[in-house]
């Protein structure tokens, strides 16, 4: 009950208290609402349908691939509230007609629409795709990071010892990443880590039935909070409705892929196992320009070269050493099945952590990879 007022029309009205409403507690009167507004309002919330034009432009190039070209946006909405976004333009310059082009864009954007309902922290976040002109375009969340392929660069790795003290370089060199034969390195426990993030972004899309096809260092985003991110969903397909032309890197794909053969989430485990020991030996796993034939035979027998291609900290450890080969090796049988089973199981990436925890040589992972960021974007002037 309210309390009486000799001014009050209706001194005993009943007033309903909800506690889990938003409450205005500034303590003023309640302002009178004009009615013309308030009619807007009733219109708006009264009508099932909306619609508004969006403006949208292409501020910078981010990247390019066969697929077509990134570029960074900006959605510009009331009130002075900017979104940055990033816009995939679709190239159909690799098609054979338009109706190839449309017909693959029907794919892709059935799938992208199943990844933008997936919410996984690990995978992309897709938010609209659509037809400009007959030209596809998909917008997609704008990540604050940087590519591990962009991250592989030795005048960065010496740019952050030129800034950072003598004790937080050799931090930087026993936990996070040192000096490798061609590239720097990632330590095994922060490599993990990153391997273990797009396990669950993989794991995700693999419970949806869904391969992503296209797993390599440049479609890996290490963001700025330390959290490691699958990007470009552009070659994935769904493995009921396998799609007659596939793209892929041929680097990173597995030899089954190559080969013209059926491909698989354990195709994607492979790849993942390639980007890991690039990660872990600061080299590539296979080397640029080999000829089709070459690149077939040295992922056959890439298990067989792994004590040469890693470090000793790696190559001495049994089990990171058993991991690294059940992903690689040519045989798809006998990876793991998937890539919950290649984090979880007895043998899988999380046991390997355990192993560091119970040996003392566990550390906090995503802390460590954002200290590493917030440093490598004050060498880089690139603060935003």
């Amino acid at each position: 009950m309210s309390k009486p007022d000799d001014n009050d029309d209706h001194p005993l009205e009943t007033v309903l208290f909800n506690p889990n409403a938003t409450l205005n507690l500034t303590g003023g009167v309640k302002p009178p609402i004009v009615n013309s507004l308030l009619q807007r309002y009733d219109q708006l919330v009264q009508h099932p349908r909306m619609s508004w034009t969006v403006h949208q432009g292409l501020t910078k190039r981010l990247g390019q691939g066969g697929q077509g070209v990134v570029y960074l946006s900006e959605r510009r909405g009331a009130d002075g509230f900017t979104l940055p976004l990033a816009i995939k333009v679709f190239s159909p310059e690799r098609y054979e007609s338009p109706q190839a082009y449309e017909h693959s864009m029907l794919r892709v954007a059935r799938v992208a629409a199943r990844v933008a309902q997936i919410q996984q922290d690990n995978l992309l976040d897709v938010h609209d795709f659509v037809d400009r002109h007959r030209i596809r375009l998909m917008v997609m969340e704008w990540i604050d990071g940087y590519d591990l392929s962009y991250l592989f660069s030795n005048d960065l790795l010496l740019a952050i010892e030129a800034k950072v003290s003598r004790r937080r370089w050799e931090n930087l060199n026993s936990v996070v990443v040192t000096s490798g034969p061609v590239h720097p390195r990632l330590k095994p426990g922060i490599a993990v880590a990153i391997l273990r993030d797009c396990l669950a972004a993989l794991a995700a899309l693999h419970r949806e039935g869904i391969v992503h096809g296209d797993i390599k260092p440049s479609n890996v985003m290490l963001k700025r909070t330390g959290a490691a991110k699958i990007i470009d969903i552009g070659s994935a397909f769904e493995i009921q409705q396998p799609p007659n032309v596939r793209s892929c890197t041929p680097r990173y794909a597995a030899p089954e892929v190559l080969e013209g053969g059926l491909s698989t989430p354990r195709s994607d485990l492979a790849s993942l196992g390639y980007m890991l020991i690039e990660m872990l030996s600061g080299r590539p796993a296979f080397m640029p320009h080999l000829t089709f034939q070459e690149l077939m035979e040295a992922k056959l027998q890439i298990g067989n070269r792994l004590q040469h291609l890693l470090p000793n900290e790696v190559s001495c450890n049994e089990l990171l050493m058993n991991f690294c080969r059940r992903l690689v090796t040519a045989d798809p049988m006998r990876r793991f099945p998937d890539a919950e089973a290649a984090d979880l199981v007895q043998d899988g990436a999380a046991a390997f952590h355990r192993q560091l925890a119970k040996s003392d040589l566990a550390s906090e992972y995503d802390n460590e990879i954002r200290l590493w960021l917030d440093e490598l974007s004050e060498v880089t002037g690139d603060h935003n």
